[in-house]
């Protein structure tokens, strides 16, 4: 009987030990397609900033460079990442980088 006992609680123990909650991880800018897709070269970095928030990085050395950085990570999947460079001269924007974003962002169907 007490070895039935041990093993209906090692197994128990081993069972509930496989199923570990892991939170989704929010880091960074969220940015959402429909804003990304508003950005136009001319735009003032006020402007900029109305519509996409204070950048992730500011670069001191680099002032005329603004990065937005956003990474999901949905409990255990893979982490998906999005990150838009920007480049201003003389307060204007002037080049739009979105070549390390996540083709699902440019084209306008997810929100992460």
């Amino acid at each position: 009987m007490r070895r039935i006992l041990i093993t209906i609680f090692t197994t128990t123990l081993l069972l509930t030990g496989c199923s570990v909650y892991k939170i989704d991880v929010q880091q960074g800018n969220t940015l959402e397609a429909e804003k990304v897709a508003q950005l136009k070269t001319g735009m003032n970095k006020q402007q900029v900033q109305f519509l996409l928030g204070t950048p992730m990085l500011k670069d001191p050395f680099h002032p005329a460079r603004w990065d937005y950085i956003y990474t999901f990570t949905p409990g255990s999947k893979e982490m998906r990442k999005h990150h838009l460079t920007l480049y201003f001269d003389n307060d204007a924007l002037v080049t739009i980088d979105k070549s390390e974003m996540n083709p699902e962002l440019m084209d306008g169907k997810a929100r992460h």
